[in-house]
């Protein structure tokens, strides 16, 4: 992943929204519920950092974007050669 990834099982505002209905149910100024809602969704973000996620183990690593085209490369060139199959004539049947 790019240092900029960002993971989550889903939208990390919908997350929230949907964890902690019942806790924003219960702040009743609409400042205050907003307040909790963005500070949620702050440490839902930092959480799901690609760099967070790396240290976890949840990804195997963080490469700076300039490097991504070696790395797929690099993979395209771990799959084993392809041999090219012999050409059959094609009919038609029709």
């Amino acid at each position: 992943s790019w240092p900029t990834g960002e993971f989550g099982g889903m939208g990390l505002e919908g997350a929230v929204r949907l964890g902690y209905r019942r806790e924003m149910e219960a702040i009743e100024d609409p400042e205050e519920r907003d307040a909790f809602y963005r500070k949620m969704v702050d440490r839902y973000y930092e959480n799901g950092k690609a760099t967070n996620m790396a240290s976890f183990l949840e990804i195997d690593a963080v490469i700076d974007p300039a490097e991504t085209r070696h790395w797929i490369v690099r993979g395209l060139k771990s799959l084993p050669s392809m041999e090219a199959k012999p050409s059959r004539a094609f009919i038609d049947t029709w």
